[in-house]
């Protein structure tokens, strides 16, 4: 008789729950539907997204499904509910790209984060952001992540020059309901792996340098 070899595939990656110093960052599910309602009711927070109103808790259930099914297309990626001492402060994600001007799927994640108002202005979109990088680059084997915003929010735009990301290009995209400041256009930041491994060896220098006192 001759034998038969049972090959095993390795099973998919599940999405990692991540930990940093302040941010316990969970898988998205259905328990944390009531944050995302919350935090997408106030103006504030949408005003440079979607159509810049807050939504109703019919719109946030519709897009929570699609938030969730989002872990479904490639593995380890997804959304990330962050919280801080058990308390939820917003979400995070790495999603692979939608559109054919961001270039290829593979090797490739977006980068999005939304927190809620109470909690902008302590560093917690950078902490999470740059976990989220590294777990990219180092644990997912990516190659390049990158991040996108209108040109006029500048909050945003200084959390990704923040974590290491550099300006790449302004694009502009047609919209139905255009944004004030859309007329300025969109913009892209990303950050290759070679450059992340680069900041992360200067920094591990700087640490190990004995300074003179």
């Amino acid at each position: 008789m001759i034998g038969h070899r049972v090959v095993r595939e390795n099973p998919p990656m599940s999405q990692a729950t991540l930990q940093t110093s302040r941010i316990r960052l969970a898988p998205l599910s259905d328990e944390h539907l009531e944050h995302e309602i919350e935090l997408d009711s106030d103006p504030e927070v949408m005003r440079y997204l979607g159509d810049g109103r807050p939504r109703t808790r019919e719109e946030v259930e519709t897009l929570h499904r699609g938030r969730l099914a989002a872990a479904t297309h490639v593995p380890g990626l997804g959304f990330w509910a962050g919280f801080v001492n058990e308390e939820f402060v917003g979400w995070w994600i790495l999603e692979p790209p939608e559109r054919a001007d961001q270039g290829p799927v593979d090797g490739q994640a977006e980068l999005g984060y939304r927190l809620l108002r109470r909690h902008w202005r302590k560093g917690l979109a950078s902490e999470g952001a740059r976990e989220l990088i590294r777990h990219g680059f180092e644990d997912l084997g990516l190659t390049r992540v990158f991040a996108e915003t209108m040109a006029v929010n500048a909050a945003s735009r200084a959390t990704m020059a923040a974590v290491g990301m550099q300006h790449v290009r302004t694009f502009h995209m047609e919209w139905e309901e255009p944004l004030p400041g859309s007329e300025l256009g969109e913009v892209e930041y990303a950050i290759s792996r070679q450059l992340w491994l680069a900041h992360r060896s200067t920094q591990a220098h700087h640490c190990a340098t004995p300074q003179r006192r």
